[in-house]
């Protein structure tokens, strides 16, 4: 899981693979060393990202901004930023999907 988690100082950095224009917003699962998430937004202006960020927000139950987008703005593969969560508490709910 090290290459789809990294822990700094402040906070952990996930690796995250998106299928924006999707039906739902959900999170997906664990493959290919990024959490693969799809979104409703179309990757246009910006507002896929938007969904991202509030997907994973929702889904790490943390306020929307402690998640940031750090690499990857306009690519499907971004790297996000998970503000003042701890590893464990990532495994562990990430653990969920394995």
């Amino acid at each position: 899981m090290s290459e789809l988690l990294q822990e700094t100082k402040g906070g952990v950095i996930l690796q995250v693979k998106v299928s924006p224009g999707s039906k739902h917003n959900e999170v997906k699962g664990v493959g290919a060393g990024a959490l693969k998430v799809a979104v409703t937004a179309p990757p246009e202006k910006g507002k896929a990202n938007e969904a991202v960020v509030e997907l994973l927000a929702d889904y790490f139950a943390l306020p929307r901004r402690e998640v940031s987008i750090l690499r990857g703005h306009t690519s499907r593969s971004k790297v996000v930023m998970l503000t003042g969560a701890s590893i464990e508490d990532v495994k562990a709910k990430l653990g969920l999907l394995f």
